[in-house]
């Protein structure tokens, strides 16, 4: 026995089921999209019915892509979600680029959404203008605090919080359709510039990238499934739960602005839930929707300082990222992991709101490259393992993740087009990847290997 060996790291807590489930995934996908792009993509398409087939067919998308996570997440329950199962899948590399291009990218994410926050914060109080910065850096300093009192506080925050941004999309859609039909909104038409739209199929494809990055992070709850009580009986039920009110919630309320705001109109608003309120309850009522925003973009935040450590936690575990990474205190929290990952994102606030926005780009490339090498598990999966236990079968195999693959591609190749600069920034990452992965296991790899 030797004398020296380090104690083993403690594993993360089994505290979880499926009302977590739920909330990650609605806490993970609803953030500011829904209330933010139905007036670009009206300027897209023009058409009201079109636009909600456009919003049915990323739902569908959305709906499969869960079909699939949920037989990788039953068969594979660990902490990390993408990176787990394409690294059983395809090997050590495959899993290290999917790891980090994941973790990095929820790191800009979590910098990019605190200072948007904290931007919603000034419009409400003119005065913080000049404290932008420290505040979006003090709440990640909060969220840092908060989450390092364990898993089972964070898991109820995160109830709290996506019950009450569900409840509030509810009342909004409740608000329009009741009062809606009172409102002479056809007056603005008139004061409306309109504007020149696209080709139709131009505008289209541009609708569905747009509506396709509101829901991003339909596959949140797998992140956590290591911690879920029985993740065979909760993970299907949570995820499809889930993923089935955020639907809800999106169909709902384009349905809403639609029904109160004439499509000139639409087409022309930053901010349309903002502007189907003010049309309702006056110029003063805009403002509560600003603070609908905020709190929105808060409990997406504590999603995110929440999932992110668990990839590198489960990295770490395999030799892939530094050791002290899969370190977990007595409440759950992985207490290097997540400390890292906040502070991160406060370096890059550090360098400014442009960084964090052209990182957040680039990671919406990784992102749709996670969804596609995830899909991809589902099948390397069942050639390579068939006798892997699956207590949940994804329906429709193997047509269902190809045809993932084939509308994640093109979405991919649509994203490099209309972004080459950080389409170019992405796939310089991935060239100098190999390398990384070379350095970051020799820097694993163990002092004393056995003999």
């Amino acid at each position: 026995m030797n004398s020296h060996t380090a104690e083993a790291p403690k594993p993360l807590l089994k505290l979880l089921g499926v009302g977590f489930g739920i909330a990650a995934t609605i806490g993970g996908t609803i953030g500011t999209g829904i209330l933010r792009k139905p007036g670009p993509i009206a300027a897209n398409i023009g058409d009201p019915w079109l636009i909600i087939l456009v919003w049915i067919a990323v739902s569908l998308y959305a709906l499969l892509g869960v079909l699939c996570t949920i037989e990788l997440g039953v068969s594979v329950p660990r902490a990390g979600a993408w990176y787990v199962y394409t690294r059983r899948a395809f090997g050590d590399y495959i899993g290290f680029v999917t790891g980090v291009t994941s973790w990095f990218g929820t790191v800009a994410s979590l910098g990019f959404g605190a200072y948007t926050m904290c931007e919603f914060i000034a419009l409400l109080v003119p005065e913080t203008q000049p404290w932008i910065r420290s505040m979006a850096i003090a709440v990640l300093i909060l969220l840092m605090g908060f989450h390092s009192l364990g898993t089972k506080s964070a898991g109820r925050s995160q109830e709290i919080m996506s019950f009450l941004k569900a409840v509030g999309l509810f009342a909004f859609v409740a608000i329009c359709f009741l009062y809606g039909a009172d409102v002479k909104s056809s007056e603005l038409v008139a004061t409306t510039e309109r504007i020149a739209k696209p080709a139709l199929l131009t505008g289209i494809v541009v609708a569905l990238q747009q509506v396709f990055y509101t829901f991003d992070g339909w596959h949140t709850a797998a992140y956590f499934t290591e911690e879920n009580i029985d993740p065979a009986k909760s993970l299907p039920k949570s995820m499809l739960s889930g993923v089935l009110v955020v639907i809800a919630i999106y169909l709902l309320v384009n349905l809403a602005i639609l029904y109160i705001l004439p499509i000139e109109v639409l087409a022309t608003s930053k901010l349309a839930a903002a502007d189907a309120i003010k049309l309702v309850f006056g110029e003063k009522s805009a403002k509560v929707v600003t603070f609908f925003l905020m709190i929105s973009i808060l409990g997406l935040l504590n999603t995110q300082i929440m999932f992110a450590p668990r990839v590198i936690y489960s990295m770490s575990k395999d030799g892939l990222f530094f050791r002290s990474a899969q370190w977990v205190n007595d409440r759950g929290t992985p207490w290097v992991a997540m400390p890292l990952t906040a502070i991160c994102s406060i370096f890059l606030i550090v360098t400014g709101k442009n960084v964090c926005d052209m990182l957040s780009e680039i990671a919406t490339f990784f992102f749709v490259l996670g969804y596609i090498s995830g899909f991809a598990s589902v099948i390397m999966l069942r050639v390579r393992e068939p006798d892997l236990p699956r207590p949940y079968r994804v329906i429709g195999y193997p047509y269902v993740p190809i045809a993932l693959i084939f509308f994640s591609v093109l979405f991919l190749m649509g994203a490099i087009v209309n972004d080459l600069r950080s389409s170019l920034f992405a796939l310089g990452f991935l060239v100098v990847s190999y390398p990384l992965f070379l350095l970051m296991k020799s820097w694993t790899a163990p002092t004393n290997p056995a003999i």
